[in-house]
């Protein structure tokens, strides 16, 4: 297949051939291809400043992110066959790793499918596309579900706001079957319902289910503050383990009634809710002297963009002094972040330093990061973003 060429400036294929799979408009030397020629969506080959062929690309002039690599042979391109062997490999990977059809089946860059999120639950999949280029393959990524699962109905909830920097439209419809109202969900032991219009992303974050497995085995028997609940992930896994109450606090009150929905069908009779800001919430219990042996924080993205990384920081900072201080004094925090520019390191200073501010006496026991459906590839920093750590915390102990 022959394709148009889009030209690297001198130096900018390092961080490709490192293992990276993005081309920044600043990369391109733009006298030898200007972007303004390009489509957005289309194949092109990428070749470096001395001519030598690096691969194919999916090209959007409209964007920072202006190439997304699809193979490294400089002749194949995106076709709807090797669209749907690469979601039948990451299909096998998920079936290995699980035991029902609840996960993460595609996970965009390191799955090899660039601007592709696919999310099971049972026999509905919902589907997310996030780029231009991977926006001309939607019908092929359609049948290639239908083909390879046979589900009852598959959604493309395509409303992310990656869209709208791609210059693509928002819109949900349906592929193939009804639009369900509530998505099922079966994770560690647990079942939930989740909704799908009025949902976050999918409807679910498959990406901390190995951590919310880790917090069971310290929930029996004691007391669970999970702020930021949203549908209650991490509270009524930990109700459902033994914990003998559980708060949830989120400033939905849709994501409480569902918290309320969803402790019902795990039979559950200790799980409460609060509703209203985190930060103003907690410092409020804090007021009150309200104390819990875990308190698990998993707040949204703090720092959504790299310009944001010192007030996110701050932010991060004082959530976890409020949550330190809402420990029993054997207590137990269990600190999350989703922001990929938060390096585990840096989330891991800020609780000592404010272990040390509030003068709690703090033991790291655990770190986790995102589940096996969410692999990680190693040049590319972008595909690893989730991380916890599960923190004692001691008062008078020192």
């Amino acid at each position: 297949m022959k394709f148009p060429v889009l030209y690297l400036r001198k130096g900018a294929e390092r961080r490709l051939r490192a293992g990276h799979l993005w081309v920044y408009s600043n990369e391109v030397d733009m006298h030898r291809s200007p972007l303004t020629q390009f489509e957005a969506g289309v194949q092109a080959e990428l070749r470096s400043s001395a001519d030598k062929p690096l691969g194919t690309v999916f090209v959007n002039p409209h964007a920072l992110i202006c190439g997304r690599l699809i193979s490294r042979d400089p002749t194949q391109g995106m076709t709807p066959q090797r669209l749907s062997q690469r979601l039948e490999t990451a299909l096998s990977l998920r079936d290995r790793l699980f035991p029902e059809p609840f996960y993460r089946w595609v996970f965009g860059d390191s799955d090899g499918l660039s601007g592709l999120v696919i999310d099971r639950f049972g026999d509905v999949v919902v589907v997310q596309i996030s780029t231009a280029g991977m926006e001309t393959m939607k019908e092929a990524v359609g049948r290639a579900v239908l083909r390879l699962v046979h589900p009852k109905a598959i959604i493309f909830k395509n409303d992310g706001k990656m869209r709208s920097v791609e210059g693509l439209a928002s819109y949900t419809e349906t592929f193939e079957g009804a639009e369900p109202e509530l998505l099922t969900v079966r994770e560690n032991g647990a079942v939930f319902e989740v909704p799908l219009s009025e949902g976050q992303k999918t409807g679910w974050f498959y990406d901390h289910r190995a951590n919310r497995q880790r917090l069971q085995a310290y929930a029996p028997g004691k007391t669970v503050l999970d702020v930021f609940s949203y549908v209650g992930g991490w509270g009524i896994q930990a109700a459902k383990a033994g914990a003998t109450q559980v708060t949830c606090l989120d400033s939905s009150t849709q994501a409480l009634d569902s918290v309320h929905h969803n402790a019902a069908l795990n039979g559950l009779t200790n799980v409460d809710t609060l509703e209203g800001d985190a930060f103003l919430a907690l410092k409020a219990l804090c007021d009150e002297k309200q104390k819990f042996d875990i308190v698990v924080l998993d707040p949204p993205a703090l720092i959504p963009r790299r310009r944001d990384q010192k007030a996110g920081e701050q932010a991060y900072a004082r959530l976890n002094q409020l949550g330190l201080r809402l420990l029993e004094r054997d207590g137990l925090l269990v600190s999350a972040s989703c922001s990929m520019h938060l390096s585990q390191d840096a989330l891991i200073d800020i609780i000592r330093s404010s272990g040390r501010k509030i003068d709690r006496f703090v033991q790291l026991l655990e770190q986790g990061h995102q589940a096996p459906d969410h692999p990680i590839v190693p040049g590319i920093p972008e595909t690893s973003y989730i991380k916890s750590c599960f923190v004692r915390s001691l008062t008078g102990f020192l």
